[in-house]
């Protein structure tokens, strides 16, 4: 991950990754085939995360923290994600490991505290499924492509400002 951070995806060689790793050429294209089988190897190994959704007991404490979670996770590699940015485009697998990684996962446990809030009555079930992925959307804005990770404040605000009027809003859309 360092000498992708360092290097971007088109700059990194596998001699090099052969180098720090100690192995050669062969054994990793033995286990590797092409660079961006590697790439998405090391990707998905070193952004793995294990998901544990808070429950506070309200939607907004779960919100915030699930917002200040992402906002770590994402500020801790947003060099990898800067790096293969160009590639995505090209690489449908690497795009669904990202995507994964940093849409998918958040995006389910946004949902989640939703339908526990529902249960407890804080909310209706009906809500825009377009805003399970504001949260983890404008983290990657403004941490992965405006060099500007938000702060935790920033993070609760989103929370408070836009999400929680938006969820508990009686006509909220149901797009």
């Amino acid at each position: 991950m360092e000498l992708l951070e360092e290097h971007g995806y088109d700059r990194l060689s596998v001699d090099s990754v052969a180098t720090i790793a100690r192995a050669s050429k062969a054994t990793l294209y033995r286990r590797w085939p092409t660079k961006a089988e590697l790439v998405a190897a090391a990707f998905v190994e070193g952004t793995r995360q294990s998901v544990v959704d808070p429950d506070t007991g309200t939607l907004r404490g779960d919100l915030r923290q699930i917002g200040e979670a992402i906002r770590i996770h994402i500020g801790a590699h947003a060099g990898a994600l800067r790096a293969i940015l160009v590639k995505l485009p090209r690489s449908a697998s690497l795009a669904d490991l990202v995507r994964q990684q940093f849409l998918d996962q958040p995006r389910e446990s946004i949902q989640r505290a939703h339908a526990r809030a529902a249960d407890r009555g804080e909310v209706t079930g009906n809500a825009s499924k377009e805003l399970w992925d504001l949260l983890p959307g404008y983290l990657i804005y403004k941490t992965v492509l405006t060099g500007r990770a938000p702060s935790r404040r920033a993070v609760q605000h989103l929370v408070d400002t836009v999400l929680m009027p938006s969820l508990t809003r009686v006509d909220a859309p149901t797009v």
